[in-house]
């Protein structure tokens, strides 16, 4: 029974934690399109299928569905760390019925190249902007990420306000989550919440596969552009031995921070999911994304 709880907390940490990680701003990000919007863009591939990319002298693994409408933006998905965007196809290719949709798996994760060394997200934001340069071109965008995937969306926006033009997150790592980990979770913790702390603290400062170390740090703003924050329904974190309440209410707050990233934030719970609301409840996450999309084309 101990090594099927230690089991389920070890996925814990990758799957919901650590893929969902606070970080701090994607300071370094910015460019001269942030001032001159898609001054040195190019037109957007309009290719269906998934395909390989060089971006920042790196192979990235791309994949893009569905017709872009005239006015309309490009939704790119970001996937949680540990995963891929072969996990969020059957997503993409239901949100591709009425918009360009895009996913790509980032530096270290699923057919992509591993990065040289260590990275920031100011890296992170390098690579995102090439893959936007070739996917959107100077169409506005909408990041929809999930757990880390979001997290790096939130930061990523506020740096990019000529471009990003709508957020989803789907159970986004909170900003304050490693404070909130470390408060839920003593230091003189036992049995597998002590391993679930160990882990996620590791994973914080750069132990996966992305090698993308995230500091926690303020939210900022994204201008007025239409967000939508999803929190998962089910309490799954509540299952952690001792400490589950307390980071099941820390998740919850940290959840509604994000909402300080414009002024038309939207605040929705999937009272039928736990992590992975855009597989366990698509259609919650369909909506939004239309929703979204559709306040973008205006």
């Amino acid at each position: 029974m101990e090594d099927t709880m230690i089991r389920k907390f070890r996925t814990l940490a990758v799957a919901a934690i650590c893929c969902a990680v606070a970080g701090a701003g994607l300071t370094g990000c910015t460019d001269d399109s942030d001032s001159f919007p898609f001054l040195s863009s190019h037109k957007a591939s309009t290719f269906t299928g998934t395909k390989k990319i060089e971006v920042e002298g790196k192979t990235v693994n791309v994949s893009c569905s569905g017709k872009r409408e005239k006015d309309g933006p490009v939704v790119v998905l970001l996937h949680g760390g540990g995963d891929g965007l072969d996990k969020m196809a059957a997503f993409q290719k239901t949100l591709s019925k009425k918009n360009r949709v895009c996913s790509y798996d980032r530096l270290g994760a699923g057919a992509s190249a591993k990065p040289d060394g260590p990275q920031s997200f100011a890296t992170t934001g390098k690579v995102l902007t090439g893959v936007l340069d070739e996917l959107a071109g100077d169409a506005p965008v909408v990041l929809a990420g999930h757990s880390m995937g979001g997290l790096i969306a939130a930061r990523y926006a506020p740096d990019h306000k000529g471009r990003v033009k709508g957020l989803v997150l789907m159970d986004a790592t909170p900003p304050t989550m490693l404070a909130d980990l470390t408060g839920a979770i003593p230091a003189s913790a036992k049995g597998p919440a002590a391993q679930l702390r160990a882990q996620n603290l590791a994973v914080f400062k750069g132990e996966n596969p992305e090698r993308l170390a995230m500091p926690d740090g303020k939210v900022r703003s994204a201008g007025n552009i239409p967000v939508e924050v999803i929190k998962h329904g089910k309490p799954y974190l509540a299952a952690v031995p001792g400490s589950g309440p307390r980071l099941e209410q820390a998740w919850t707050a940290g959840e509604r921070k994000w909402l300080a990233l414009s002024g038309r934030s939207r605040f929705t719970v999937a009272e039928k999911s736990g992590h992975y609301i855009y597989l366990e409840q698509p259609a919650v996450a369909v909506r939004a994304v239309e929703r979204v999309a559709a306040q973008v084309a205006g």
